[in-house]
């Protein structure tokens, strides 16, 4: 299974929505793995299991504001997505409203 050490900003959706599952009230010091690269530098990261791959993800201030405000960013996001789709107009077509229909029929009943 591959390892994978990635910043926060370049998961895909699926992979986040996994973190934010695995994390849904932050992380802790338990959760926290400590790596040091060849140069010295260490690195903290928290762990995130898929089918295909671990990913250690970089541990820094902005990911704990990223996992406290998930929920709010991915409606921000699907409201977007909505607002650029863009609107088809069924030009020709007659639609008629069940409720107005219905409506229709009790009226005429009373008359025959």
């Amino acid at each position: 299974m591959k390892r994978i050490l990635i910043d926060y900003k370049k998961l895909d959706h699926k992979v986040a929505a996994i973190l934010i599952d695995s994390y849904p009230y932050g992380y802790g010091d338990e959760d926290i793995i400590t790596l040091k690269k060849p140069n010295g530098e260490i690195i903290e990261a928290v762990e995130v299991k898929t089918n295909d791959a671990i990913y250690l993800v970089k541990i820094s201030k902005s990911l704990s504001r990223f996992i406290s405000n998930f929920e709010e960013n991915i409606e921000k996001e699907l409201e977007k997505s909505k607002a650029d789709q863009p609107i088809v107009s069924n030009e020709g077509e007659q639609t008629i409203n069940p409720e107005l229909e219905s409506d229709i029929d009790t009226e005429t009943d009373h008359l025959y």
